[in-house]
């Protein structure tokens, strides 16, 4: 658990967020925080709420701490009513929502920005872009103690060990991304090194010249002289090739869900009313793509009315433009 007083996210260091990640939730305690709003979740998210968090607490707001459990995790303690709020880096699924339902948690669904999965190789390594199928071929199931070599995916690439980094099984990136190379969520190979700290991922890559990993656009952002970024079917990860839609599949929204009954607490009102008034500004701060501003208005105006449940059906949403996402908030 901790706030901005104990985390600058502009360092993005493995130790200070190794040595912060940890929490310890007492349960069914949320009223009884008081002034408090408890947020956990993504670590892809992490970076932006964190943001959102800093800059309401500086302007007199309630303290708001933010835990990094992964999406996964923060779903199981925001549905069992320990958390006001859960980041999220991709819609809440059915077996989720059944946890909720289960525990009477009703909650209200909010897109906050767009990312960009990003994956990254040693700046020492000759390749430059990957396609879906090789990524593919390296990830999937099949691919467990036989593709063990760079040439083995590609015969140009070099005759060297291969060595994987990628989020855990509690992560949100990785249900996104094996289900959009994989054609199934959780479906992959399990010989690699699983973290859901993506700090550990970043030095992971950056101190092997033969790994490769993935993760959100803004650990990328923020480690560019450590890593290199492969473009995925001859397209960059950049704010533009997200805004523009090229960047597929492995651009998607990202989400913070918060507690229905929490919402009608005034610091919860006031935190998200504050996170989306300044949402695209928090958005770049936090080196994510802003939504446009109509959307963040939209988007404020279903939480004002208190608009409960998700848009997503409790589906993955693979391959979904910002055009897209705003064509379904507007209905």
């Amino acid at each position: 658990m901790f706030s901005n007083n104990q985390f600058k996210w502009a360092s993005l260091t493995a130790a200070g967020l190794a040595a912060t990640i940890a929490t310890v939730v007492v349960p069914n305690l949320v009223q009884a925080q008081g002034g408090v709003i408890k947020v956990d979740g993504s670590s892809t998210v992490f970076p932006i709420t964190e943001a959102a968090a800093s800059g309401f607490q500086k302007g007199g707001g309630a303290k708001v701490t933010v835990g990094v459990s992964g999406t996964g995790g923060g779903f199981k303690k925001f549905c069992a009513g320990e958390t006001d709020i859960s980041n999220a880096s991709r819609p809440i699924l059915k077996k989720e929502m059944d946890a909720c339902k289960a525990k009477g948690i009703q909650y209200i669904e909010l897109p906050v920005a767009y990312d960009a999965i990003t994956v990254v190789v040693n700046p020492r390594n000759p390749i430059n872009s990957i396609k879906t199928e090789e990524l593919k071929k390296i990830w999937e199931p099949a691919a467990q103690g036989k593709v063990m070599k760079w040439n083995q995916v590609f015969s140009g690439w070099p005759n060297a060990n291969l060595r994987l980094f990628g989020p855990g099984a509690d992560s949100g990136t990785f249900d996104y991304f094996t289900e959009a190379i994989n054609g199934k969520s959780k479906s992959v190979r399990k010989d690699f090194t699983a973290s859901e700290n993506d700090n550990v991922l970043v030095q992971g890559v950056a101190s092997d010249v033969n790994a490769m990993g993935y993760f959100g656009f803004a650990y990328y952002q923020a480690n560019r002289s450590k890593l290199k970024a492969l473009a995925v079917n001859g397209v960059m990860p950049s704010e533009q090739n997200v805004i523009n839609g090229s960047y597929r599949p492995l651009s998607r929204p990202v989400f913070i869900y918060v507690n229905a009954k929490s919402a009608q607490r005034p610091e919860v009102k006031r935190f998200v009313q504050y996170y989306l008034n300044n949402g695209a500004a928090i958005s770049k701060q936090a080196r994510y793509v802003a939504l446009p501003a109509s959307a963040y208005r939209t988007i404020l105006g279903h939480f004002n009315k208190n608009r409960l449940g998700t848009i997503f059906g409790g589906e993955e949403a693979v391959g979904l433009t910002i055009q897209e996402l705003i064509s379904r908030e507007a209905r």
